[in-house]
């Protein structure tokens, strides 16, 4: 899945600075993958709001694949998903030991990873108790809302 996603981290932080730079309020992007929504905030800190939704066309084509998976991880009691699209990192900072491993005891304030959306770093608790069991997304990989990033035992 991951060498199918439609833009990195990077190109985000682009598409988001011109933007900023621009006349424009908003940026919509379509694609047949997926659809990414930037706006600029209307409040005093000038802040930019985004939108991210992969395309779900019947299961066909990558946006099918990951909408799939997406739903198979909300079915999931297990898992621990992504609350917003971003970046998932499994550590505080490059070279850090990871927040969590397989095997590691966990309670519903742990945190288990951290997803960067528009360069806020935004930590993932895991929200109920268990033992790690399977680390399902790699570190620096794009997470859409909802995305299954562990499972627990």
């Amino acid at each position: 899945m991951t060498d199918d996603l439609p833009l990195t981290h990077e190109d985000i932080a682009e598409i988001a600075a011109i933007l900023e730079n621009s006349g424009y309020r908003e940026i919509d992007l379509y694609t047949r993958r997926f659809r990414l929504r930037l706006a600029k905030g209307d409040g005093a800190d000038g802040g930019l709001t985004q939108e991210w939704q992969w395309s779900g066309n019947g299961g066909s084509g990558a946006g099918g694949e990951i909408a799939a998976e997406v739903a198979a991880a909300a079915a999931d009691p297990q898992a621990i998903c992504s609350p917003l699209p971003g970046t998932f990192y499994h550590s505080p900072q490059p070279g850090a030991p990871p927040f969590v491993q397989v095997g590691d005891s966990v309670g519903p304030e742990t945190v288990i990873g951290i997803v960067e959306t528009m360069k806020l770093m935004n930590p993932v608790h895991a929200g109920r108790s268990g033992t790690v069991a399977q680390v399902l997304v790699p570190d620096g990989t794009l997470v859409a809302k909802g995305e299954a990033l562990l499972r627990l035992s």
